[in-house]
């Protein structure tokens, strides 16, 4: 039996990277889950490995940014497996500049993807989590455990030079994630943020090297310069970056049911950085 056997995980921005890698591990201990991406081949080239394993997964394309998503990522949920167990709010990027180049198209951009979206999924999520939720009590006497896990960063944490909308919108992650733990207690749901240091991504990528992403009419360049990899690794006690699949280890965590006694946490997997 898998950690997550028998649950029903929905996550945001598992066609690539860290969402994807949890995907993955979510299924492997027995989740079925819901993998949406903004982008419908990745989203599909994830559940397709999910299903190649021998897991359950169904694909959702979409923008989690627009206010018509959270409806469809939930009913999508409970369509495909009837009913829904785990949120996982993963879905982002980042949009740089110091401050005084800094547009508010970037700023508006960075509340949108790291605040408002995760809010309009849990608000959408909490009519379906409050109506189980209540069922569970008058029969059982007590809900299911069910969990939330935020993505936060350390810039959302300590600040990051070049980063005053991501480190707030991360920041807001964080806000979000103490009220609802202490809101959603008398439903058994556990909240809680995962905050993430220097893990290899696509967004960390040689921004020499890095894709570039299409939002707001405006092309992004991801990605930080290889000087600015090199100190940042440096200040990392581990000595090294982290691993989609470690990053996705730390979810697994929050998600499973040795969580259920932690809730609006903060749970940092940077390596022992602070930086």
């Amino acid at each position: 039996m898998g950690m997550l056997e028998g649950k029903v995980a929905s996550i945001t921005g598992s066609g690539r990277g860290i969402g994807a890698a949890a995907a993955k591990l979510f299924a492997a201990e027995g989740a079925s889950v819901l993998v949406s991406d903004l982008d419908q081949a990745p989203a599909e080239e994830t559940a397709e490995a999910i299903r190649q394993a021998g897991g359950k997964a169904s694909v959702l394309a979409g923008d989690v940014t627009d206010p018509a998503f959270p409806s469809q990522v939930i009913k999508a949920t409970l369509d495909a497996f009837g009913t829904l167990d785990i949120i996982v709010n993963n879905a982002g990027y980042s949009w740089d500049a110091v401050i005084q180049n800094m547009t508010d198209k970037q700023w508006y951009a960075m509340m949108e993807i790291h605040t408002a979206a995760p809010f309009r999924i849990l608000r959408e999520a909490s009519h379906y989590i409050r109506e189980v939720a209540k069922k569970e009590q008058a029969t059982n006497g007590r809900a299911t455990p069910r969990k939330v896990v935020n993505v936060t960063s350390i810039a959302g944490v300590h600040g990051n030079p070049g980063q005053a909308s991501y480190a707030t919108g991360k920041a807001g992650i964080i806000g979000l994630t103490k009220t609802l733990a202490k809101e959603w207690g008398r439903y058994n749901v556990q909240v809680n943020c995962v905050c993430f240091g220097f893990i290899e991504t696509r967004m960390t990528a040689p921004k020499e090297q890095a894709e570039k992403l299409q939002r707001e009419g405006e092309e992004i360049a991801l990605g930080i310069p290889e000087k600015m990899r090199q100190m940042a690794a440096q200040t990392i006690p581990l000595g090294r970056p982290g691993t989609p699949e470690e990053a996705a280890g730390a979810m697994l965590l929050l998600a499973s049911p040795f969580a259920n006694y932690i809730t609006g946490q903060v749970l940092e997997v940077t390596g022992g950085s602070d930086l």
